[in-house]
C-alpha cells in the first residue's frame, strides 16, 4: 500500500514521495507460492532487481534476521545455526554495530553474511539521495572496521518502507534490496506466544525459494529455530546463502556450511 507522509525539511530530508510503499505480500498457503501482484509495487521491485523470492523451482530456503538491537538471544541463535550447519544473513543497524561488536565478529567468523539495515533505522523514503548514501555508508564502513567484512551487498530497508528513489540509490551503491516471502508478527517482545506458535507460523508458510524474515529479538524464534530447521529439511528443503541466489559467492569465504 502506498503511503503519504508530511515531512520536516532539513539537509537530508525531502518531501514525502506519494509513491512510497510498505512491503507486504500474499502469504503462501499449503506450499503454494506467495505473490506481490496486488500491492502496486511489483514493477519497481522488478525494475531494480530487489529480491522477494528465490528460484521457485527449487526447494531452497534463505534465512535472514533483522538485528536492530540485541535482546540476549543472538548467541543462542548462532549456536543453533552452527550446530545445524545453516547459513544466514543478519541485517544490522548502527546501534547494533556499536553495542554488539563481538557478536558481529562471530557472525562473520562462522560464515554468515552481515547486511545493511541502515545506521539509524529511519524511513528512508524521507531522505535525500545524500541522506540515503550516508545511512548506508556508515554501516558498511563500521562493519568493515569491526569484522573485516570488506563487501556489503545486501540491504533491507527499515520497516520495509521504500520507494523508487530508495531502490535506485541503493542499487547504484552496489546493494541488492532483500525483502521476504515468509514472515509473521514476531518483533513485539511483549507479545511472544511460545516456541510452538513460532514453529507453526513459519512452517505453514514454507514454499520453494522462500526468503525468511525473522527478528532476533524474538524469544519464540530463538527457541523454535532448531525445530523449524529440522522440519524444513524433513520436507526436503535446503538452506542456502543469499550469495548463492545472487552469484556473489566470493563475497565472504564460507557460506554453505557442510552438513
Amino acid at each position: 500500500m502506498a503511503i503519504a507522509v508530511t515531512l520536516t525539511f532539513g539537509s537530508n530530508l525531502v518531501q514525502a514521495d506519494p509513491g512510497a510503499f510498505h512491503f507486504g505480500f500474499k502469504k503462501s498457503v499449503n506450499g503454494n507460492l506467495p505473490s506481490i501482484d496486488e500491492e502496486g509495487f511489483k514493477p519497481i521491485i522488478t525494475k531494480h532487481g530487489a529480491l522477494f523470492l528465490g528460484e521457485t523451482t527449487r526447494k531452497d530456503l534463505f534465512l535472514t534476521f533483522d538485528n536492530g538491537y540485541e535482546n540476549g538471544l543472538t548467541s543462542g541463535i548462532l549456536d543453533v545455526l552452527n550446530e545445524k550447519k545453516v547459513p544466514a544473513t543478519f541485517f544490522v543497524t548502527g546501534h547494533y554495530i556499536k553495542e554488539e561488536p563481538e557478536l558481529m565478529k562471530r557472525m562473520v567468523t562462522e560464515g554468515h553474511i552481515i547486511g545493511n539495515h541502515s545506521w539509524s533505522h529511519p524511513d528512508m523514503t524521507q531522505l535525500s539521495i545524500d541522506g540515503i548514501k550516508t545511512e548506508l555508508d556508515k554501516v558498511k564502513e563500521q562493519v568493515r572496521l569491526v569484522t573485516g567484512q570488506e563487501e556489503m551487498n545486501y540491504l533491507r530497508p527499515p520497516r520495509g518502507i521504500f520507494n523508487e528513489r530508495v531502490l535506485a540509490v541503493s542499487k547504484q551503491s552496489g546493494y541488492t534490496n532483500v525483502f521476504w516471502s515468509i514472515a509473521y508478527k514476531d518483533w513485539d517482545v511483549n507479545a511472544q506466544k511460545g516456541a510452538q506458535y513460532a514453529f507453526q507460523q513459519v512452517t505453514k508458510q514454507l514454499h520453494p525459494g522462500a526468503i525468511l524474515l525473522l527478528h532476533s529479538v524474538s524469544k519464540d524464534n530463538a527457541e523454535a529455530l532448531g525445530s523449524i530447521i529440522d522440519e524444513a529439511r524433513k520436507q526436503g528443503y535446503e538452506f542456502r546463502s543469499l550469495n548463492e541466489l545472487t552469484g556473489d559467492n566470493e563475497q565472504l569465504p564460507l557460506y554453505i556450511l557442510p552438513r
